[in-house]
């Protein structure tokens, strides 16, 4: 070209960013500068997008146009992407006019990074009067769907039925069925779902992933099998809920009928996210064989597909395969999670390759590979160490954490009550309690269970009674079972059997057969025949009861009435015999 302009160099610049060639795009700015052309707002717009852009931002100062609103969004979009949110946010700030388009970047990059200001500007956007258009309405509604923020959104729906968006258009209309799934509101999503036009396969594969992610197994499988007669190919997302719903439910039978249907679409040779789920729904289902099959058809193994396989072992107890893979992970340069390195460390203190060395090692790759602050991470070193008898380097895991949650709490509480250290146990409950936290059902049966092994009986009443009156937690089976133990063994049979008959779950067989136990050690008669009643009407064909009364009957000197009962039993015993031939 004899002439060159800034228009010119401008389209070549952008042609090589667009097909990929970033070197070469910052090569002709360069050159472009060189030769004494001046910048466009154009030009800034697109090398900020490149890996030079605080050099690029000195170039804006210079020619003054670090407020023009076409560049200032480029420069924000820069920082921003590169994790430097408050730079961007500033520069924001200073820009003199915000279009709407300005404001989209800042919400979408805060819902890239899962940032959670999203509400703050909303608040701001509301107080400025921008005008919203469709698009910053949705990305405001996937951010309010991650924090679960109904009211917000109930508001924001509100405000796009008046405008005609909720019906006119499809992107909108699809946001909300995802924001009312991400609340759990299936109602609200289905509604959203009635006004799209029939055509929308968005829309049907959102409310698959709604029904199948809530659990509603036949709703899911109504609307899959609509998508089918209407001839729409379901998405990766669908699929992927309708196995992971297959797996929770442990329904093998709808997991094979899904696996056919991906065969037949052929997305299993390309999606990570589909080999990943059919490896977890074959593990969880127990076919861990198959899941090891599919591992091995896949050619190129992605971390999502490792993870499956190994969480699928951890399933099914192969916790040495477990640890075989993560290394293999490690030496094919595949890498590893927080999800791949928390079952590791879990499965390694089950394994009988566990050691403090073996755990320590992984401590240190959790160290320099920075998922030590990663709370599964942190809860898995807290349960390796104390499962091998090490509670004081549990605490010192939990101590590096620094904002604790329930889960947190309820690791070290556990890993305490393993080591039968009843005092720290209850400190534990006390500071988590002060700390605003509710303690939940896990923690309260740890504390228990270590309140049963020191016969700790006033401090096990205290946490028992705490459960309901204080916490509002109705205490299950497990609870019932340590309190009923604890004050066997110390004696107070009439307390213990009192409690049981008061339960939720007072016909529990295996509790009553339990407080038997407890009578005949304390030579309790009085209480031991009014149990030994109760447990044959509660299991009267089963022989292994009718031994145990027994032998209860024995030990009172009843030695007729122990033979008699003996009888019974072996007639039980002979019959379910002959119902299994």
């Amino acid at each position: 070209m004899p002439q060159r302009d800034v228009v010119t160099w401008n389209i070549l610049i952008q042609g090589y960013k667009r097909n990929g060639y970033p070197k070469k795009a910052l090569f002709w700015y360069t050159q472009m500068v060189s030769e004494g052309f001046v910048e466009s707002t154009s030009t800034f717009s697109t090398v900020l997008g490149l890996c030079k852009g605080v050099e690029v931002h000195a170039r804006v100062i210079v020619l003054g146009l670090g407020l023009d609103v076409y560049v200032g969004s480029a420069l924000v979009d820069f920082y921003m992407s590169n994790g430097f949110f408050e730079v961007g946010l500033r520069l924001f700030d200073e820009l003199p006019e915000r279009n709407v388009a300005t404001w989209n970047l800042l919400l979408r990059k805060f819902g890239e990074f899962g940032m959670v200001e999203k509400m703050e500007l909303y608040c701001r956007m509301k107080r400025e009067g921008v005008v919203m258009n469709e698009v910053s309405f949705c990305y405001l509604l996937r951010g309010f769907g991650n924090e679960r923020l109904v009211d917000v959104g109930r508001e924001m729906h509100g405000n796009a039925v008046k405008v005609g968006w909720a019906e006119s258009d499809v992107f909108v209309s699809n946001a909300l069925v995802d924001f009312y799934s991400a609340c759990g509101s299936v109602t609200d999503a289905k509604r959203s779902f009635d006004v799209i036009r029939i055509e929308d396969v968005i829309s049907w594969n959102s409310l698959v992933s709604v029904y199948a992610y809530n659990g509603l197994v036949s709703n899911a499988i109504e609307i899959f099998s609509m998508m089918q007669i209407w001839g729409m190919r379901p998405s990766i997302r669908s699929l992927v809920g309708l196995l992971n719903m297959s797996s929770e439910n442990v329904n093998i039978f709808l997991g094979k009928q899904l696996h056919c249907s991906v065969l037949k679409l052929g997305v299993d040779v390309f999606s990570s996210y589909i080999q990943s789920a059919l490896i977890d729904m074959y593990g969880k289902c127990g076919e861990i064989d198959t899941s090891v099959s599919i591992y091995e058809h896949i050619s190129i193994k992605s971390l999502e597909v490792c993870n499956s396989l190994m969480t699928s072992f951890a399933k099914c107890g192969i916790v040495e395969d477990v640890i075989e893979l993560f290394g293999l992970m490690v030496d094919d340069g595949i890498g590893f999670d927080e999800v791949s390195l928390s079952t590791t460390v879990d499965a390694l203190s089950k394994s009988s390759y566990g050691s403090l060395t073996s755990c320590k090692l992984l401590h240190n790759c959790a160290l320099k590979s920075g998922f030590d602050r990663d709370l599964a991470v942190s809860c898995s070193l807290i349960d390796s160490y104390s499962r091998l008898g090490h509670v004081r380097a549990s605490c010192q895991v939990f101590e590096q954490i620094p904002s604790p949650n329930v889960i947190c709490f309820t690791s070290i509480i556990s890993a305490h009550s393993r080591n039968k250290m009843g005092a720290e146990c209850l400190k534990l409950l006390e500071s988590m309690i002060n700390k605003g936290l509710k303690p939940d059902k896990v923690a309260f049966s740890c504390v228990l269970a270590v309140c049963n092994h020191c016969r700790m009986v006033q401090e096990g009443k205290m946490v028992f009674d705490s459960m309901k009156t204080i916490h509002g937690i109705d205490p299950e089976s497990q609870h019932y079972a340590c309190m009923v133990d604890l004050l066997g063994q110390t004696g107070l049979l009439e307390e213990a059997e009192g409690l049981l008959k008061q339960a939720r779950i007072s016909d529990d067989p295996v509790i009553w057969s339990s407080l038997l136990r407890q009578c005949r050690v304390h030579h309790n008669e009085l209480v031991g025949r009014r149990v030994a009643q109760i447990i044959t009407k509660l299991e009267p064909e089963n022989p292994s009861v009718w031994l145990q009364v027994s032998d209860f009957y024995s030990d009172i000197g009843e030695f007729e009435t122990s033979k008699h009962i003996k009888d019974v039993a072996l007639a039980r015993k002979m019959q379910r015999e002959m119902l299994t031939l």
